[in-house]
């Protein structure tokens, strides 16, 4: 196993290489002597590489930046919902090489481990790394409750390590999708944030002091039931009036542009017909977006955190609603705060699964061992 401060070393590299050593001995605190010393074995192993002199501004002679190896290791994430299994296969830094989606012959967990062996097999890569995510609560490889899956107390790590004979991290979606963010996503590099996603249900996560806030009720779904339309609105399934389940999930939205046209609309259609002025879709779309501002607002005041990763496979809502979410945030924020960054992540389930390939990354790195 890697020291703290081998650790702290590969990660920074694997994060924001090519990265300088003068830069790397700032973040990490570290004198140029220690850091040359740090770095040997990597070098020597090849697991990181130094390339070409360049100038970093400062006097003296140009640095040579440090960067991981190239290679052709690949990290497979698989993102689960009730129905459908989406995978994402990556390189070392979670950008997508190839997706994939199948639908789930079944819910028995049986089943899901024979469709995951599948997945695998149909690709054509050196996968080092199993990773994947799924909404409810996980416990070191445990799912202890999945409602979509309707699963409770299935060690899914235990039986995909069985099946596959990889290394296989099992982890709640949200904080796989925040950790994604903060290693190589739109968080990466700010010391905090909020992820607030919207789709078939609400999710919310925090970033704090350069990491994932980790607890058991993140998988609650506890900011689904948020109240945002002040008693007004439709109702969630619970019989809550307004909450950030009902005002902003795609079956809530769809429902209520149905029941207003008369006619089934599905989401896309919905986002179309916002999008082009039709009045019953527009406001619809309106109420939406006041809601998902006071979220974002919301958020922001009680972490302290002013930046915000939205994501999901329903953030279509952003493009048709940008100015209504932007004028309710501005409402619910004090003049003095900060003013909130919002960044948008389209990339849709896509982004579900790469979550799941960045724990996967993430324990891989965590495991690595150097000859000493």
């Amino acid at each position: 196993m890697l020291t703290d401060s081998e650790a702290a070393l590969a990660r920074a590299v694997l994060i924001h290489g090519p990265i300088s050593r003068s830069a790397l001995t700032t973040r990490l605190g570290l004198s140029p002597a220690s850091l040359t010393r740090l770095a040997k074995p990597f070098l020597d192993r090849g697991l990181l590489v130094e390339l070409d002199d360049v100038s970093d501004g400062s006097v003296g002679r140009p640095t040579r930046p440090l960067d991981v190896a190239p290679s052709d290791a690949r990290y497979l994430g698989i993102k689960l919902t009730g129905d459908t299994l989406y995978a994402a296969l990556t390189d070392v830094r979670a950008e997508l090489v190839a997706t994939h989606a199948r639908p789930l012959s079944g819910r028995e967990p049986a089943a899901v481990v024979s469709a995951i062996r599948d997945c695998i097999a149909g690709f054509d890569a050196d996968i080092r790394g199993l990773g994947v995510s799924l909404g409810g609560l996980v416990d070191h490889g445990i799912v202890e409750y999945a409602p979509f899956l309707s699963w409770r107390h299935v060690d899914l790590g235990a039986m995909l390590a069985d099946a596959t004979g990889m290394q296989v991290t099992i982890e709640n979606d949200l904080v796989a999708l925040a950790e994604a963010e903060r290693w190589f996503g739109m968080g990466r590099g700010l010391p905090g944030f909020s992820v607030i996603t919207i789709g078939e249900g609400i999710g919310y996560a925090v970033v704090a002091h350069g990491e994932v806030v980790r607890t058991r009720e993140v998988g609650a779904g506890l900011g689904g039931h948020i109240p945002l339309s002040g008693g007004n609105g439709p109702l969630c399934e619970r019989g809550h009036r307004g909450c950030a389940q009902a005002m902003l999930t795609i079956g809530s939205l769809t429902a209520q542009v149905s029941g207003a046209l008369q006619r089934p609309v599905d989401y896309a259609e919905f986002l179309a017909l916002a999008a082009s002025g039709d009045p019953a879709a527009r406001t619809v779309a309106s109420a939406a977006g006041e809601a998902l501002g006071r979220f974002i607002a919301l958020a922001a005041n009680l972490t302290m955190q002013p930046a915000t990763v939205l994501a999901g496979d329903g953030i279509g809502l952003f493009a048709v609603a940008e100015p209504t979410i932007r004028a309710a945030i501005a409402a619910d924020r004090d003049p003095l705060a900060d003013p909130i960054e919002l960044y948008v992540d389209e990339s849709g389930f896509d982004a579900w699964a790469r979550g799941a390939a960045a724990v996967a990354i993430q324990a891989s790195v965590a495991s690595l061992t150097l000859t000493r």
